[in-house]
């Protein structure tokens, strides 16, 4: 018992480490794929580096739910492949140390990677999607050119819908103008035109479309009568005092909603509708996500000390595999349980049993000191190394 104390506190202090420089390389990684993003709002927007800075925080949470699985499978790899390499996992079992020891402080791992995860997802997720939503509406007020986006509809005004096919932000000039007014209840106007500017009084909260050369169609609703009218110059005002949608801050989607928020509304939704498949799906990635730490955890025991030496970038490569598949399964089964092909429980918790059913026979023979007869994908990862070496 005392060994196997000592054993357990020695391998966990191993592995807590790469656990948070992996947390830390994978934020990063997040953070790079993010840099135009920042650069473009801070140049062209002149949104505050603060403002950026918050909607890169409020957006973690999201990445956080997945990073975790991802860092504890990558840190138990890495940890037990260094642990091969320099034979101590020889020396564990020529002391009679049986593999099922690495268990307990590879599940306690896994275990603060699922309650970091579960916090995130239970907590975090609607707590920043929430804030992000909020701040956004601010930052828009301030710089509503920030929400105008090419090719999409926009709906930010109520009773007013936006399309612009080009937008130069440097001159603020637009191409291919589509505008749908609605705010007088008896007559619908549609203007269209081929060219326009965007005009900004972001102290009064003021914008105003100056159209070139467009036609405006409105249809009188009371009287059943539509007519079209020629214009060279047409302005169009938007005030954004009383002109934003209340509905950014009364309406939640399923990510802003808390668990309790989500079970009232299962409860009262209409079932097997695409609303109610939506949010079924996400009550159970709220739990099925964080429980995928325990999976790839236990999946990546095997190839850690099967391999060492010259085979590492293979143990590291099958691990990096298997995330994929999981990775893969689990966006298929959000995808058809939110489309109601099949149960959403069963997409969202399928790829756990795939992987963690995978981890059990790969531990097993692998406790059985026997091969895991991965030869096929040794043979893929020959190829692409001996590709990428030739590049």
């Amino acid at each position: 018992m005392g060994f196997n104390s000592i054993l357990f506190r020695y391998l966990l202090k191993e592995l807590i480490p790469p656990f948070f420089i992996n947390l830390a390389f994978f934020t990063f990684i997040f953070l790079m794929t993010k840099i135009l993003d920042i650069t473009n709002m801070i140049v062209n927007y002149d949104v505050s580096l603060v403002a950026v800075m918050l909607m890169f925080v409020y957006n973690m949470p999201f990445f956080l739910i997945y990073i975790f699985p991802m860092a504890t499978m990558m840190s138990t790899l890495l940890t037990l492949l260094r642990l091969s390499n320099d034979n101590e996992i020889v020396a564990l079992r020529a002391c009679g140390v049986s593999l099922k020891t690495l268990l307990p402080p590879v599940m306690t791992l896994c275990l603060i990677g699922c309650l970091l995860a579960g916090a995130m997802s239970i907590y975090g997720l609607p707590w920043g999607r929430t804030s992000f939503k909020k701040l956004a509406v601010s930052v828009a007020s301030s710089s509503f050119e920030l929400g105008l986006k090419e090719r999409t509809f926009n709906d930010t005004f109520d009773d007013i819908v936006l399309y612009i096919n080009e937008i130069d932000n440097n001159n603020k000039e637009l191409v291919d103008v589509f505008i749908e007014d609605q705010r007088d209840e008896h007559v619908i106007s549609t203007i269209i035109a081929p060219r326009g500017r965007l005009y900004s009084n972001p102290g009064e909260l003021m914008y105003r479309f100056r159209l070139f050369d467009g036609n405006i169609t409105q249809v009188d609703l009371a009287g059943k009568t539509a007519h079209m009218v020629h214009f060279d110059s047409y302005d169009i005002n938007l005030d954004m005092k009383h002109g934003f949608s209340e509905s950014a801050d009364n309406t939640k989607d399923e990510e802003e909603m808390s668990l309790g928020e989500l079970r009232q509304y299962l409860t009262s939704a209409e079932k097997n509708t695409k609303a109610y498949n939506v949010a079924l799906t996400e009550f159970h990635r709220k739990f099925s996500v964080p429980f995928a730490c325990f999976a790839l955890g236990l999946i990546a025991i095997p190839f850690g000390v099967q391999f060492k030496s010259a085979k590492r970038s293979f143990g590291l490569g099958l691990g990096l595999i298997f995330f994929l598949i999981y990775y893969l399964m689990l966006s298929a089964g959000w995808v058809l349980g939110e489309a109601g092909i099949y149960p959403p429980v069963i997409g969202m918790w399928v790829p756990n049993v795939v992987m963690g059913a995978s981890g059990i026979y790969f531990f097993t023979r692998s406790a059985q000191g026997k091969p895991l007869h991965l030869d096929f994908f040794f043979d893929f990862l020959d190829k692409v190394f001996i590709r990428l070496r030739k590049r």
